[in-house]
């Protein structure tokens, strides 16, 4: 029947399989195949669910495609193959773009997405496969050797330099120069015994044999007697001070003792040796010997059970302080000096005590002209903060006196 679907199949298959019968067939043959469908066909057509250029061709248009395509040069252009050719050329067109996307990205975008902890990772794990390989095992032996000699000339570049500072001020030696430098008159400047002049006698060092008045601190007789009056210190203590300082200035050069120190504590312990109605004979001994109130621990004092058997503080109970420094026998015994050279170790004997504090406050290295080497010094005498105040109180008025 003309029109119908099966007379449009019958003419199409010979379309596919003879081209050479019809090679310039006009694009408008395959629509007049479909130009009169009858009516069953229409809903054919809105039912079959294919959307596009081929649900125009009417049904089996999808079929009849691909063997025309296949038979068909691709000179030929056919209605039917038009809808397979724009999907081919869509396709093969949209390929090199889905190509050129792929490469660019999946190279380098990983690369560049990849986080720090896991290149972090990635390279621990590559170095220590490397670390396992006979190279590794030769080379990383060397790196750390290297780093460390790094390391150790980076801290001694910092470090050393920290620790070498300029030298601290010490006193001059009392027997440099031309003539004997008078007590507090030396080249330097340091340390200084105010007010004094230079004796006509040498100056002495280190105690070696008894001078001609009976102790080696009468060779500071004159500048005793012009600075005790000021200072309101007798003579013989004034003496046994100033000797102190100058046997430390050669002794122990770099903790600039100054002989107000001593004096200061002399006074706070005991007046100078006159506590409890003592007074120092010209051999410098405190008599009555001073003896201080037992440590039992009771009226604020340390409770300190007997060291020496009484045989310096006479009780065998408590230990006591005892001269006119005030030492405590274990003290005394580690500090304890015969600076007058009468063979004794005396701690009532005021020569033998001054010596023997000034060696105890330059332990350690101190330079008492640091102020806090010197409170440090003062404070290991005594750790009571009111007995430093008023030590440092005393030793600044005698230095300000001395001066008048």
């Amino acid at each position: 029947m003309p029109g119908s679907p099966a007379e449009a199949t019958a003419n199409a298959v010979p379309a596919v399989g003879a081209p050479k019968a019809d090679p310039d067939p006009t694009p408008g043959d395959a629509p007049k195949s479909n130009a009169d469908p009858t009516p069953g066909d229409a809903p054919k057509a809105d039912s079959d669910p294919k959307t596009g250029s081929g649900a125009r061709s009417g049904p089996g248009s999808e079929t009849d495609a691909e063997p025309e395509s296949a038979g068909r040069s691709g000179s030929d252009p056919v209605p039917a193959g038009t809808t397979g050719t724009a999907t081919d050329a869509a396709t093969k067109e949209g390929a090199p773009v889905a190509a050129r996307s792929a490469r660019h990205r999946v190279p380098f975008a990983h690369a560049v997405r990849l986080r720090p902890r896991r290149a972090a990772a990635a390279a621990a794990r590559a170095t220590r496969a490397w670390s396992r390989r006979p190279s590794g095992r030769l080379t990383l032996p060397g790196l750390f050797l290297l780093l460390l000699v790094a390391v150790t000339a980076t801290a001694g570049a910092l470090i050393v330099p920290a620790t070498v500072r300029a030298p601290r001020p010490v006193a001059a030696d009392a027997t440099a120069g031309n003539g004997a430098p008078a007590p507090g008159i030396s080249p330097s400047g340091l340390p200084t015994l105010p007010g004094s002049t230079p004796p006509t006698t040498a100056t002495p060092g280190a105690p070696t044999a008894p001078a001609v008045g009976g102790r080696p601190a009468d060779a500071l007789a004159d500048w005793a007697k012009r600075v005790g009056p000021k200072v309101g210190i007798p003579q013989v203590a004034m003496e046994a001070y100033g000797y102190a300082e100058l046997v430390l200035a050669q002794t122990n050069r770099s903790c600039a003792l100054n002989w107000t120190t001593l004096a200061a504590i002399g006074f706070v312990e005991s007046s100078h040796g006159r506590a409890n109605g003592a007074s120092l004979g010209q051999d410098g001994r405190a008599m009555p010997e001073i003896i201080g109130l037992p440590l039992d621990g009771q009226g604020g004092r340390m409770r300190i059970i007997d060291t020496d058997r009484g045989q310096l503080d006479k009780d065998t109970s408590y230990d006591r302080a005892i001269g006119p420094m005030q030492f405590i026998p274990t003290t005394w015994q580690d500090v304890g000096v015969d600076a007058d050279n009468n063979g004794v170790e005396d701690p009532h004997d005021i020569d033998d005590a001054a010596l023997a504090a000034g060696n105890y406050l330059c332990r350690g290295g101190r330079n008492l002209s640091i102020p806090t080497d010197w409170w440090n010094a003062i404070l290991s005498y005594n750790d009571v903060r009111p007995y430093v105040q008023k030590v440092f109180d005393t030793a600044n008025q005698y230095g300000q006196a001395s001066r008048t």
